[in-house]
């Protein structure tokens, strides 16, 4: 017979871990199903975090989540799951190599994917010298030369955004995609460098040293830093709408902002499927406060007699 969790959490980033936590310290019987290549996987070092002045990389953030979770009887098991579905109040989840898990509850963080198209030397800066977040990195390229590696108007708004903190920004649309006129006028009004054309490989010294791209046909841009902003991110939103959960426009889940809880009952949803935050104190938070409603609802249906 199958083991009935009292919660499943389907994801093991930063808002699954610490909603982990929060429901070991609670005695549940909890597991995290984890496939191991969200966002927080290929971020080097996250600057703002409370208590972390020096950095932090998403690979020691999730270590350390993991093990405290353990530490309170969390189990963990490497799966992707496939497919989820409601059986007379108990969900039945089917993992990609054929393992079945069975919960009473459902929290689902399964997170965001950004696209990051495959170029040559690229991926040792992410998080490093290279990054695809303004509000978490943007600090990051105060006063120094920086290229954007991205497509279209989001590539654009992106060089836009950051002239906030330079005024030495080079954006390369990669796919020339068209971009609005108005769009382009605020390029010209901020003195941004535009460039068309297919990026072939990032300019790297050292082991992480973002130092600019070349494109197909030869030309080298030079840069400091780098951002990424080619839009299409993928929002993991399978599961949810096989259950039935409300997707909004933007693809993201509809929760409760109190509670965290979705519109179909005891599924939860945590982290950037919520709210496109980016922010992992925000993802933090969202898992703090799903896991104290999926404890308030375990407890009010707990039979003392």
């Amino acid at each position: 017979m199958k083991k009935t969790y009292d919660c499943i959490i389907v994801g093991g980033g930063i808002a699954g871990l610490q909603a982990a936590i929060q429901l070991g310290r609670y005695q549940h019987d909890i597991l995290v199903v984890d496939s191991n290549d969200g966002r927080s996987t290929i971020c080097r070092c996250y600057h703002n975090l409370l208590g972390w002045p020096d950095g932090v990389s998403g690979e020691q953030l999730r270590s350390l989540g993991r093990q405290q979770a353990e530490s309170y009887g969390v189990e963990f098991q490497f799966d992707r799951i496939v497919k989820a579905r409601n059986d007379k109040g108990e969900f039945i989840l089917d993992g990609e190599d054929g393992k079945h898990y069975v919960a009473r509850k459902l929290l689902l963080a399964t997170g965001v994917m950004d696209n990051i198209p495959k170029i040559e030397n690229l991926k040792p800066c992410l998080g490093l010298t290279v990054y695809v977040c303004p509000d978490c990195d943007g600090y990051e390229v105060k006063n120094k030369k920086v290229v954007i590696l991205g497509s279209g108007e989001t590539g654009a708004e992106m060089a836009i955004t950051l002239n906030y903190w330079t005024d030495d920004i080079t954006f390369v649309n990669h796919e020339s995609r068209e971009i609005p006129e108005d769009t382009r006028a605020k390029l010209t009004d901020r003195n941004i460098r535009y460039v068309e054309g297919t990026i072939s490989e990032a300019i790297v010294e050292g082991e992480s040293d973002f130092r600019g791209i070349f494109l197909e046909n030869g030309e080298k841009v030079e840069g400091e830093r780098g951002f990424i902003a080619f839009g299409g991110n993928k929002v993991h939103t399978e599961l949810a709408e096989q259950l039935g959960v409300e997707i909004m426009d933007n693809k993201h889940i509809n929760a409760d902002p109190r509670s965290k809880e979705t519109n179909v009952k005891s599924v939860w949803a945590a982290g950037d499927i919520v709210a496109h935050s980016e922010q992992v104190s925000a993802a933090m938070g969202d898992g703090s406060i799903a896991a104290i409603w999926i404890h308030k609802k375990l407890l009010s249906e707990k039979d003392f007699s």
